[in-house]
């Protein structure tokens, strides 16, 4: 006979996975905005640049902010995080883990 499955538990762990995600998330996006010295920005400048940024339909546009966004990342050397939060993010950093911003600076 089969073992009965814990539906409790397995809601549990998607509901942890998903709050991780959550988290990483929201720490990617601020190290982003440091990155590319938009923390010198204030509050409502970023807020509005950013809503300016999801309003704009110019496919050009959005284009071009992207080939910048590439051209940011590649060239920032990649950093290699410290060997005490390697072994913590690796089994997180699993698939689906990469967040690749197709905005940039958005400063066009």
């Amino acid at each position: 006979m089969r073992k009965p499955r814990d539906f409790d538990a397995e809601m549990k762990a998607l509901e942890d996975k998903a709050r991780e995600l959550k988290t990483r998330k929201v720490q990617q996006l601020g190290e982003l905005v440091i990155a590319t010295g938009a923390d010198q920005l204030s509050s409502e400048e970023l807020a509005g640049a950013l809503v300016a940024i999801t309003e704009t339909k110019d496919t050009a546009k959005r284009e071009a902010w992207a080939k910048r966004g590439v051209t940011f990342f590649e060239s920032r050397p990649r950093r290699t995080a410290p060997a005490s939060q390697r072994n913590h993010r690796s089994a997180a950093a699993q698939p689906g883990s990469t967040q690749s911003p197709s905005g940039g600076t958005g400063s066009q």
